[in-house]
């Protein structure tokens, strides 16, 4: 400590148990702050920016980038939830909501016996992800991903985001861009899946573009509103006139070469008579409104709502449940869902394990507190099902139901 201080006088120095207190405290922080986020009973956050900017949400990730964290210990817990986002698309609250509870049953057993316990828990703690991955790859169910097993994977996902109403109308419009995208025997692509915003109407009047929806008007007023059988033309170059720096030209002797290699040319790139022309530039000139095409290889997302907030809540929710759709397929497997698997890996071998264990529990715990069931009936009921089969909690009865 003394070279620290002598390093940084102003240096703030905590000894062994002191550090982890803190870090333990501001874990359980950040799951208190999110934890009323979880499943489909959970309760919307309003974000307002410094410039009066309002976001809706209950996404963890969402949540996690606009808070301001400072700490170095709960920022790592943030990036670690937010980077499993980015690749599954969802479980951030729940990450945070396990890593919280892992450190809080970790603190039952080393507040007593500090050095001792430390090792000890942390060998548990490894044993029992292990353990916990065997019993995932024992209970996954594989499955043939047709459009009605999509459509449940993706409702899974919508609903805890958005109300039921708003989910459901998501939800198909997700999965049939999926399928229109998805090649046989090729990785999808999400980036050929553009989400377009409109304020205009109502959310629930978001619907699935099979093309492209570009937002700009025609060049001219006289050009034609719609055009089919056409070729298309996209660019990224100038087609107005403008001034070289450098005063030069290219001149033809005859004028009969120039007009020859013009036909040259308009019959190499408009040689089919039956077909008409498009071009879409980036410059010089504005694409026109809306395309469709028969058997399109992009389609378009076109959110609508009232306002600016609810468009951004949409195109969120959207991503996320993009994402669930695509891990779906390339799985090719799915795991019961409503904590449903959380009680059945509880294992008591060691301190660590059985912490481990207890920590799976905050799942449907959450769960039932956030639907307003009573928790210890309702998990009482998840364990103890005669049934032998993985069963979840049906939030709108209480109910133990089978996970489908």
């Amino acid at each position: 400590m003394a070279a620290v201080k002598t390093l940084n006088p102003k240096a703030e120095v905590a000894c062994v148990q002191a550090a982890l207190a803190v870090n333990i405290c501001l874990a359980r922080g950040l799951q208190d702050v999110l934890r009323t986020n979880l499943g489909p009973k959970g309760t919307m956050k309003m974000l307002v920016s410094g410039a009066g900017d309002i976001k809706l949400t209950k996404d963890g990730n969402v949540l996690l980038h606009e808070m301001q964290i400072q700490h170095p210990t709960a920022s790592l817990i943030a990036k670690v939830a937010t980077a499993e986002d980015d690749i599954t698309g969802d479980g951030t609250t729940s990450n945070v909501l396990i890593i919280g509870e892992l450190l809080k049953q970790a603190d039952l057993y080393i507040s007593f016996f500090f050095f001792f316990f430390l090792e000890i828990i942390t060998e548990g703690f490894e044993a029992a992800k292990e353990k916990a991955l065997q019993f995932l790859e024992q209970v996954k169910v594989s499955k043939e991903m047709d459009r009605e097993t999509l459509i449940d994977v993706a409702r899974t996902s919508l609903r805890t985001k958005v109300h039921a109403e708003l989910a459901d109308v998501l939800t198909e419009a997700v999965v049939d861009s999926i399928l229109a995208i998805r090649k046989k025997d090729e990785p999808i692509d999400l980036f050929m899946v553009e989400i377009m915003e409109m304020k205009h109407k109502s959310e629930t009047d978001t619907s699935l573009i099979r093309g492209l929806v570009l937002d700009h008007g025609a060049r001219h007023p006289d050009m034609k509103k719609r055009v089919e059988n056409a070729y298309i033309l996209t660019c990224n170059v100038s087609l107005e006139y403008e001034k070289t720096e450098v005063n030069s030209g290219f001149f033809f002797f005859f004028n009969k070469s120039a007009e020859e290699r013009e036909k040259l040319v308009k019959k190499k790139v408009c040689g089919d008579s039956d077909k008409g022309f498009v071009v879409i530039n980036q410059k010089g000139i504005d694409p026109f409104s809306l395309d469709k095409y028969n058997n399109p290889r992009s389609v378009t997302l076109l959110v609508k709502g009232p306002n600016k907030h609810t468009l951004t809540q949409i195109k969120d929710v959207i991503r996320d449940g993009l994402r669930a759709v695509k891990n779906a397929i390339d799985d090719g497997c799915v795991v019961p869902g409503a904590g449903a698997a959380e009680p059945i890996v509880k294992g008591r071998t060691q301190l660590g394990v059985q912490a481990f264990a207890d920590t799976l529990l905050i799942i449907p715990k959450v769960l039932a507190q956030n639907s307003g069931f009573d928790l210890q009936e309702t998990l009482v009921k998840a364990e103890h099902s005669e049934s032998g089969q993985l069963v979840g909690v049906d939030l709108n009865t209480e109910n133990k139901q089978k996970s489908k």
